[in-house]
């Protein structure tokens, strides 16, 4: 039964089931679907060996994603992200320290980061919107200048900046 209309599909190398594993350790409610292996047929396509992991179905807190096991064409860049909206500074610094450990440590700015899979995350406070949606004012312009200093978002020096002096 179709349960979301849209469904991210993420092409790993061969580490789709071990990222899907990865994340579903993260987030909570979250489950591996199905794995569906390659067979013999198609391989001198796909260049898989039968009963090699092609794709897993997972879901991360109620949202359906699937992980595909391509091989080495395509890889993540910062094009696509995902963004990890949070209510607390405590959310922030586990999905930050989480999902930011063993990746690429220079691609680290404004609350985004790069897990050990690549694949660019953005982890910030739910109501940054807010005060950044009104570019003219002295908050919003005082408020994204102190973001930009930051690699991890810290949410209270955020609000003092938006608060001003």
């Amino acid at each position: 039964m179709l349960s979301q209309r849209l469904t991210p599909c993420l092409w790993f190398d061969d580490q789709a089931e071990e990222a899907a594993n990865y994340y579903v350790s993260i987030f909570k409610d979250s489950r591996i679907v199905s794995i569906t292996r390659y067979s013999a047929a198609g391989e001198e396509f796909h260049h898989r060996p039968a009963g090699s992991v092609m794709v897993v179905s997972f879901e991360l807190e109620g949202h359906s994603f699937t992980a595909l096991n391509g091989g080495p064409i395509f890889t993540f860049n910062e094009a696509v992200s995902f963004q990890v909206n949070c209510k607390t500074q405590d959310e922030i610094d586990y999905y930050w320290d989480r999902l930011g450990e063993g990746g690429d440590p220079k691609a680290q700015q404004c609350g985004w980061l790069k897990d050990r899979y690549g694949l660019s995350w953005q982890v910030v406070p739910g109501g940054m919107d807010e005060m950044l949606k009104d570019a003219d004012s002295a908050g919003a312009q005082r408020a994204m200048n102190a973001m930009m200093q930051m690699k991890k978002v810290d949410m209270d020096a955020l609000q003092r900046a938006y608060d001003g002096p």
